[in-house]
């Protein structure tokens, strides 16, 4: 079964039909195959109720074995980024991380809803996707991947269908989720959504999937011995060539407002209006038929002794700072723990700093230490935060209700935001359209995601065209 391959390492777990003890993981993975056939709202909301008590699962300001997680409200209103680390994630040695930042009304509660939900579908539909290539589940949970499986139509690499299985599960698990969302009975998508940046660490691998402009970096380092950033994703906005394009033809429109004409927004074709600041979204069912898509921009990296740490962020973060400057954040720390604390605090002065008159934007960082080394607890409180401190949420944060091919991208900032002393020297750089099969992040191209002033991500709320459902 999907949920437990892996390239690199062998499962503990066991068989049911030898007796041995089963661990929570496979018990995880074997509640998907016994659910699949027949799959209910009512099984899929008890599913979500249970979420807070999964083990090695943390969403809120915290740690876990291997990573740190921290969030601060911005000064927009109510925090609407999440972010979750899911270790053991279908099987040992797999770990799911994702930072998601909500936009438009609704946005939080959006953010929160793909948080909770697309990790569930992702592996019901790597359960599902190795289960048809391998005929069988039978080796789930029986040891070494490489050994085990065999392909019996095609002799193709075990690493080659690993990959393929999770670039079908990403691309079904994001369809499925944005479908979700359209049907929900409480929540309105219509002028809200939010971006997506998922990692799945598998082994010595990892599994990239990304939609809208928050972003994944890594911390590597090179012949020198010298730390330095390697950027994993794209930021998806209409900026980019290839997406402009594609909203163009779906009869979008991609342009910029007077004062701020370094930000290229979407809009109807008959309206001023939402204003949406990326390309992709989940949610934003206004302008899905207008080039708006949720497919993400899936990539796989195969990882070395040299890359230590992977971080995502929310473009509260990118705003105002660099791949560089956060990677030397966090390799700089005083302990792991504290990394995404402390990268959190630097981007709250730097928006102070730079952007005084600006109002800060939430921002949200996951770390991810690829060796899964933390640090001790006796380390840890030396630095002054004690592991209830990060538990709980930080001071001015809003408490939660329950309410393609992988190209190197040549950004460094996030660039939605400009000082004054930028403005005099600013020039404009006209977005070019061009081909669609380029990866947006060629180092030939001079397209800009470039300076601009701060802005939100969505402009305007559009009224609804039918009746408004009541909420419970």
């Amino acid at each position: 079964m999907g949920g437990c391959v892996s390239i690199s390492s062998q499962s503990t777990c066991s068989n049911r039909s030898n007796g041995e003890r089963i661990s929570p993981s496979c018990l995880w993975v074997d509640m998907f195959r016994r659910k699949r056939s027949r799959r209910t709202f009512s099984d899929h909301v008890t599913t979500l109720q249970h979420l807070s008590s999964v083990p090695n699962r943390i969403i809120t300001n915290g740690r876990s074995s291997s990573s740190c997680i921290f969030t601060q409200q911005g000064r927009k209103g109510i925090n609407q980024d999440a972010m979750i680390v899911w270790e053991d994630f279908m099987a040992e040695d797999v770990t799911f991380c994702g930072v998601f930042d909500g936009h438009g009304p609704h946005g939080h509660l959006v953010a929160r809803k793909v948080r909770d939900t697309l990790p569930l579908k992702l592996s019901s539909f790597m359960d599902s996707s190795e289960s048809k290539k391998n005929g069988s589940s039978a080796n789930c949970c029986n040891g070494n991947v490489k050994s085990d499986v065999v392909d019996p139509v095609k002799d193709t690499p075990v690493e080659e269908r690993v990959e393929s299985s999770w670039r079908e599960a990403f691309l079904k698990a994001y369809k499925a989720m944005d479908k979700e969302l359209r049907s929900h009975p409480n929540l309105d998508c219509f002028c809200s959504g939010s971006t997506a940046v998922t990692v799945i660490k598998q082994g010595q691998n990892l599994f990239i999937g990304n939609i809208g402009d928050s972003r994944a970096i890594m911390g590597s380092k090179d012949s020198n011995d010298s730390m330095v950033a390697v950027q994993l994703t794209v930021d998806l906005k209409p900026d980019l060539p290839r997406e402009a394009e594609r909203i163009k033809r779906c009869k979008g429109r991609v342009f910029a407002l007077q004062d701020e004409p370094e930000v290229q927004r979407v809009w109807l074709p008959f309206d001023d209006a939402p204003g949406l600041a990326m390309a992709r979204a989940f949610g934003d069912f206004c302008l899905k038929e207008y080039g708006v898509i949720s497919i993400p921009d899936f990539s796989h990296r195969t990882l070395s002794d040299r890359d230590k740490f992977v971080v995502l962020a929310s473009d509260g973060v990118w705003d105002v700072l660099s791949n560089e400057e956060v990677v030397e954040t966090v390799s700089s720390a005083p302990t792991r723990s504290s990394a995404a604390r402390i990268l959190v605090d630097l981007a709250a002065r730097e928006w102070k700093a730079k952007y005084p008159t600006s109002k800060m934007d939430d921002c949200a960082v996951v770390c991810l230490f690829l060796d899964r080394k933390m640090d001790s607890e006796s380390d840890y409180e030396e630095q002054g935060f004690s592991s209830a401190t990060l538990q709980s949420n930080h001071s001015g944060n809003a408490v939660e209700s329950d309410d393609g091919q992988h190209s190197e991208p040549c950004l460094q900032r996030n660039f939605t935001v400009r000082s004054s002393e930028e403005n005099e020297h600013y020039c404009r750089v006209p977005v070019e359209v061009g081909d669609g099969e380029n990866g947006g992040g060629g180092e030939d191209q001079n397209w800009s995601g470039l300076e601009g002033v701060t802005r939100v991500n969505s402009l305007v709320q559009l009224p609804r065209f039918s009746e408004e459902r009541p909420r419970p």
